[in-house]
Formats: C-alpha cells, structure tokens, sequence
C-alpha cells in the first residue's frame, strides 16, 4: 500500500486476544506452549523416569527437545506472519511499551505472558518497518486500558472488567478496542 499516514494503527497485546487493532481487529491467541503442554508434560514424565545413560533416556530427550523445537518454530512463523501483515497494512503503528519481566512476577499468568511472546512481534515489526518505509512507535501503556478514548476521563476496571463504560460521555466499547485507539492517539502524538 502506499505509505501516508492514513495507514495508522494502534495495537494492544493481551492473552485472551492476542492483539488487538484499532480498527477493531481482534487477533486470536495462538497458545502454542498450552496447546503442546499435555504432551510436553507426558515426554519429561517419561524423560525424569528414564535412567541416566540408557538409551531409552537420550531418545526421551531427544523427544522433549523436539517439542520444545516445534512450539519455537509455530510461534516463529506466527510472529513472523503477523509483522509482515502490519507492515503491508499500515505505515504507522503505535504499540505499548510493555514491561515483560515486571509482567512475569504474576505467577498465575507469567506462562500465558511467556507464550504469547509480544516482545517478538514488535521487534520482528520494527525489523520490517525499517526496509518497508513504516514508522513504528512504543508508548508508555499506563491508563490506555482505563482512559475513555472519547473524552479522556479514567475509568476504573478490574482485569475481568472486558467492556469499558464511559459514565461521563457514554461511550461503551470492548475494553481491548479502547485500549488500542488511545495506543494509536499517543503514538500519533509523540510525533508531535
């Protein structure tokens, strides 16, 4: 497509989707590592069971390898895929700049955050960009999820909370979508 800014877009990462777009694009989880993780539970069952040096145990390692090797190449692709979509869509796109380490401390969802490998993505698409003439922006992602994308005020939500309710203007949206339009709002603005 030809490269104006018109092409913009802001895109929030989460878990239940895996992005969101502010166009209303909603992109599935993939969930690779929990689609594989019953098999891969079974192989290093078998592989602690195994005794050290019999063959029986290089074959199960050889196993969990290949498990592990499998869920690297699907995400992979995945990513890549992905990156190249925004780029042959968009000339500018805002992400958040998201702490994973600091987002990895809540234990019950540091293997959904590690498997859904957001940190890829935006650095496979600022890869790309760079070649395809794109602009891509990270923004600090403090209130984007709770400020209403319509007049500005903040709205309090839990994580369960899925649909943003403005009481001042009314507005009412996936609580994603709304995240994802002030995402492209501070990205567009920090160009200045």
């Amino acid at each position: 497509p030809e490269r104006t800014m018109e092409n913009v877009v802001g895109i929030d990462m989460g878990l239940s989707s895996f992005a969101t777009l502010s166009d209303r694009t909603a992109i599935p989880n993939p969930s690779f590592f929990r689609l594989e993780e019953k098999e891969l539970a079974k192989a290093q069952r078998k592989l602690s069971k195994a005794a050290k040096g019999s063959p029986e145990r290089k074959k199960a390692i050889r196993v969990v390898q290949r498990i592990h090797e499998r869920i690297a190449n699907k995400r992979h692709n995945f990513i890549h895929q992905l990156s190249r979509q925004l780029i042959n869509e968009y000339s500018f796109i805002a992400f958040e700049d998201l702490n994973i380490k600091k987002m990895l401390q809540n234990h019950c969802l540091a293997k959904s955050i590690s498997d859904a490998a957001w940190n890829m993505l935006i650095s496979a698409t600022k890869y790309k960009a760079e070649s395809a003439g794109s602009l891509v922006v990270l923004v600090n992602p403090a209130n984007t999820s709770k400020m209403c994308s319509r007049c500005g005020i903040l709205v309090e939500k839990t994580l369960d909370d899925r649909t943003h309710k403005c009481n001042r203007c009314g507005l009412v949206l996936d609580r994603d979508h709304n995240a994802a339009i002030n995402i492209l709002r501070l990205g567009l603005q920090s160009l200045g």
